[in-house]
């Protein structure tokens, strides 16, 4: 087992315990006091990808990559000379060829291209209550920064104010609610993904996004995720709303409809009922049937009106992977996401998410030998976007290059939570009137906060930067949590030009598997990556020989 180190003394970043491959802690809080790298990021952005206390110190490389396998045991390439995919105007002069040249902006989709700046997307934030607390950071974030936010599954089912007339959505406030905060601050650049499961499904919600929303929405498909091997599920604390729930059509347990769970309740013995999601697809028994019904979906939801459609798959085997790559190539989808064991979750249980499916970087590695194999029989590849405990800009040049070309975006679930959390912290210090709405959790500002600044425009790096976006009169407006995620973009777009200067490429779409080598032997054998002395032996034996 591989032990995370949890502390980064030359970042000056700690975890509360032992941190996971993302470099995130176990548990994330929300009202945390800080501070691992993506917490501290979001203060002072771009500064993080150095260590602290220039001049005053050197730094070595505390190395734990060739452990294992994992994306940590990827070791990225760099090239002694070349210049690859440079933007219109530039030449391979040197004074051209610098990293905030770098192209990071990406694109995907069939007939409607949808247009990044960043390669990263969110993961579903559905029913949760921190995803519904959090979310005008969320959404107002990834609006500005111009990457896709994913509306997550029973939004619509746990909204007590939403209302359903003959099984179909009359009115879905909250969902309202999520879709207009990011369209408020959408300017062409990324995009608001709405997703359905089961219930979703039986409510008619595809009905209602299409009436009212038509094209400004991508529609996903949910097969699952890689936290959980069940459906969705959150955890309330009031009998009334587990039994309106259940009246939703959702299982909840225990079944706050049976008297001695009732009575438990009224003696504090039950003191939280949970409610679940379905599983999908019960009535198929066979991959032929499973075809014929996820088509017959898909065709429904084009004459609906949907020109964007997505799906979402889990950390399931390889039958299952292969299923979601060749029907979304044949149902031409505009976007695929597969997302690997180890990963994050709103609620999930705890064993399961140890212990079922397939790990992330074997589950890519799959992927992309199956995508290959479509490209190999002249069928389109539908655009992929890796998902599976992801935070860092490492972690993005990593999975992109491992499923290149066919891999145009990174999710990331827990990362981009964190800006929201922080933001509404201290934003309620500052706006005490309104820290019960923003959900902070703190009365001043903490020593860590501190260290950085005491006033927002010292706090936040991307404060100013925000404001040239959107103007001093909208600033009022915007949530600190937004600009917080602006500065976490920005790090992660700064470090990925970086990583991409030296490798030489670029833009985005010149990243390639061979500017990554595996770092260990079992690493090389899962991903067929070549172990990093084999890398490039050939044409080094040639130059001994003097053949260059």
């Amino acid at each position: 087992m591989i032990h995370w180190l949890k502390n980064n003394d030359a970042l000056g970043t700690t975890n509360r315990g032992v941190p996971c491959e993302s470099g995130l802690c176990t548990l994330c809080r929300a009202d945390c006091k800080g501070k691992c790298e993506t917490w501290t990021s979001c203060l002072v952005g771009r500064k993080l990808l150095y260590p602290r206390d220039y001049p005053l110190t050197t730094a070595g490389s505390a190395n734990v990559t060739s452990l294992g396998v994992g994306y940590q045991s990827l070791r990225i390439q760099g090239y002694a000379y070349g210049a690859n995919g440079l933007g219109e105007g530039l030449t391979n002069d040197p004074d051209d060829c610098i990293f905030p040249n770098v192209n990071v902006g990406t694109e995907f989709g069939g007939e409607i291209k949808t247009k990044c700046r960043v390669p990263i997307m969110t993961g579903a934030l559905g029913s949760t209550f921190i995803a519904a607390h959090y979310w005008d950071s969320f959404a107002a974030g990834a609006a500005i920064c111009g990457f896709p936010i994913v509306v997550g599954e029973n939004v619509v089912g746990v909204d007590k104010q939403s209302t359903l007339e003959d099984g179909g959505i009359t009115s879905a406030p909250e969902l309202d609610r999520r879709i207009n905060t990011f369209l408020r601050y959408y300017d062409g650049y990324g995009a608001i993904i709405v997703q359905m499961n089961v219930e979703d499904t039986r409510n008619g919600v595809a009905e209602y996004l299409a009436e009212k929303y038509g094209d400004q929405i991508i529609l996903e498909l949910k097969w699952g995720q890689g936290a959980k091997d069940i459906g969705g599920e959150i955890q309330v604390k009031s009998l009334e709303y587990a039994e309106f729930l259940k009246n939703r059509g959702y299982v909840v347990d225990p079944d706050p409809t049976d008297p001695t769970v009732k009575e438990a309740y009224r003696n504090h013995a039950v003191t939280s009922f949970a409610r679940h999601s379905r599983l999908g697809a019960t009535n198929l028994d066979s991959p032929a049937q499973v075809q014929e019904d996820f088509m017959n979906a898909v065709a429904y939801l084009r004459k609906l009106g949907f020109k964007r459609l997505s799906l979402k798959t889990g950390a399931y085997g390889m039958e299952a992977l292969a299923m979601s790559i060749r029907l979304a190539a044949d149902a031409q989808l505009d976007l695929l996401t597969i997302d690997g064991a180890g990963g994050g979750t709103g609620m999930s249980p705890w064993n399961m998410m140890d212990h079922w499916g397939v790990p992330s970087l074997p589950l890519h590695a799959k992927a992309y030998e199956y995508c290959s194999m479509l490209e190999a029989q002249g069928i389109e590849v539908p655009d992929i976007s890796f998902a599976g405990g992801f935070a860092r800009e490492d972690h993005i040049f990593k999975a992109l290059a491992l499923g290149a070309p066919y891999a145009k975006l990174v999710c990331m679930g827990r990362a981009p939570m964190i800006p929201g959390y922080l933001g509404s912290n201290i934003q309620g210090v500052f706006q005490p009137e309104n820290r019960e709405r923003l959900h902070g959790h703190w009365e001043e500002l903490p020593a860590t906060v501190k260290a950085v600044g005491t006033y927002p425009e010292e706090i936040f790096t991307g404060w100013e930067a925000v404001k040239a976006k959107v103007g001093a009169d909208e600033m009022k407006h915007v949530p600190f949590g937004a600009v917080a995620m602006y500065g976490y973009a920005d790090k992660l777009a700064c470090g990925l030009q970086q990583f991409m200067a030296g490798a030489r490429k670029f833009s985005l779409t010149e990243i390639a598997r061979g500017d990554l080598m595996a770092a260990n032997r079992e690493t090389a054998a899962e991903t067929g990556i070549p172990y990093m002395t084999d890398a490039q032996s050939t044409k080094a034996v040639e130059i001994m020989k003097g053949r260059f």
